[in-house]
Parts: structure tokens; sequence; C-alpha cells
């Protein structure tokens, strides 16, 4: 049971009549959840964990992806398949459904999983955002990789890596060994994305890429130019599979985004990883933490 939670905020179902909704904290497994209302959207709240934000949600309008790095995997959602068929989607972390409630808005009839280690983290996100029973959404209490493992071969079209505890994905989300049980559940023709952080010098994520471009025929990877150069922090999402992959439209959509991204792929992806090592759960180590001044 999430232990904490403030009594006195308002649910996602909407706050009582006149009244303006107030933030909802819980204690959870991964620190403090606190949810806090968007005062531009009547019904849009921003999950935070002991202050980072994780992600945003709008349960009017679950189409809505408010941060860059989901908008960017909202893309990857899009081009999985043709426009409106249904999807076999997997989603490895929770936070507050983002993607999950996306893909039930934009491809009805979709059948979901996500896998989410933090029990009372989905209790509380469950209680306060609550999925639509109509959206063939499940929701797992295990460990991502662990998780996976139980997913049948062959079963998804779409598999999205979205973890972090403590702001870092764990050592055992970045091996080669990971990206075999992710090829194992995947369709032939399925698509593997991922949110990946890193900041100067890029190492984590540069062998993030030479691992999965030697698990997968294309890869290409989608980010803020200036994280590309090396400047800042941030995020990039790599999208993986073993057929072409949409790079024109996904080019496209990247650069007319708010924050406008490059596609990276090909040559120019393998030159930017400088000779980096695909990782073993040997070698693996957690993402990079971020440096305090990401979250000022």
């Amino acid at each position: 049971m999430a232990k904490g939670t403030n009594k006195r905020a308002a649910r996602g179902r909407g706050a009582a009549r006149g009244r303006s909704p107030e933030p909802v904290t819980a204690s959870v497994d991964g620190g403090l959840a606190e949810l806090v209302p968007d005062r531009d959207r009547p019904r849009g709240w921003t999950l935070l964990l002991d202050g980072k934000p994780q992600s945003h949600v709008d349960l009017d309008d679950p189409a809505y992806l408010d941060f860059e790095y989901q908008r960017r995997l909202g893309h990857v959602a899009d081009l999985a398949a043709p426009p409106g068929r249904p999807l076999h989607a997997v989603h490895l972390g929770g936070g507050a459904f983002t993607l999950a409630r996306y893909i039930a808005a934009t491809r009805p009839r979709s059948t979901q999983q996500i896998i989410e280690i933090d029990a009372p983290l989905v209790q509380f996100v469950r209680r306060e955002l609550p999925l639509d029973p109509g959206d063939r959404i499940r929701v797992r209490g295990a460990d991502a990789r662990a998780g996976l493992a139980k997913v049948p071969d062959g079963w998804a079209d779409l598999i999205i890596a979205d973890v972090f505890s403590g702001a870092r994905t764990p050592a055992h989300l970045t091996s080669a060994e990971f990206l075999a049980e992710v090829r194992r559940a995947l369709r032939p023709d399925g698509c593997y994305a991922a949110n990946l952080a890193d900041g100067p010098p890029l190492t984590h994520l540069k062998a993030q890429i030479a691992t999965a471009r030697a698990a997968f025929a294309e890869v290409c990877l989608t980010a803020d130019p200036a994280l590309l150069r090396g400047r800042r922090f941030g995020n990039a999402v790599l999208l993986a599979a073993d057929r072409e992959l949409p790079l024109a439209e996904l080019t496209r959509r990247a650069a007319g985004d708010p924050h406008p991204a490059r596609v990276e792929h090909g040559r120019a992806l393998a030159d930017f990883t400088g000779g980096a090592a695909p990782v073993t759960d040997a070698t693996a180590a957690p993402s990079p933490a971020p440096p305090p001044a990401v979250f000022a």
C-alpha cells in the first residue's frame, strides 16, 4: 500500500466543482511521488519522484504529449504500423502510464502490458489517474527484465524501455543479453525504442548505440543537436528494428517539434559512437546520474 498519501488533494477524476485541484503525494518505493496539476490543462498532471519530473498526462486528452522525450516516443508509436492499426505493446517502466494511454487513444483496440517494479507507485497512479477499463492495458508488478521474460515469443509489435531508478537506468537493462530478450519478445517486424539519458562525454549513450547496432539490423537516434554535440545532459530516443526504419517521416516530425531534434542513422551514427564497444551483463553499469542543474 502507498504510504503517506496527501488526502487533501483533488483526484485525477476531477476537482470538486468550483475548486482548483491541488498536488497529491505518496511515499513509494522510489521515494516521494507527487502529482502536480497543470494550470493550463484542467485535468493535466505532472508526476515527480523526489522532486524530479518523470512524466505528464492529460486525462481529458491522452493523445497530448508534453515532455519532449515522450513526444519522440509518440512519433515511434505513430510510425510502428499503418495508422489506426492496433498494436501489441510492452512498456518497460510505468510512470503515469503516459505512452500506454497515448497508444490506446491513437490506436484503439491495442493490447498493452506495462511492467513496473514499484508497486506503491502503480497503486498511486491507478488511484489518482485511473486508466479507462476499456483500454486493454494490463499493469504487471515486476522488474522490467524479469517481466519481459514472461512475454511470449514474438508477441510484441513495439517494446518501449523507459526505466529509471533514482534518475538512472539500472545496469541490467543496458546489456546485449537484455536486448536479446527484447528481440525474443518482438515480432520479426517489431520495433524497440528506448529513452536514454546522458551528458558529456556521452560514454553511456555511445555504448548503448553500439549495443543496439550489434543486436539489430537498423538503428537510429533522435536527440537535441546540443546533446549530440556533448554540450548538455539530456534525453535521446533510440529506435531499433530488423526492418527498414521510417527515417524520412521520423526526421520530419522531430524537426517540427517545439524542441526540434535531429535523427542520426547509418554511417553518421556509427561515427558518432567513436568505436564504443557493446555492453554485456559482465560490463554493464547504470546510466550516469543527471547533474543537479538539470532539475533546477
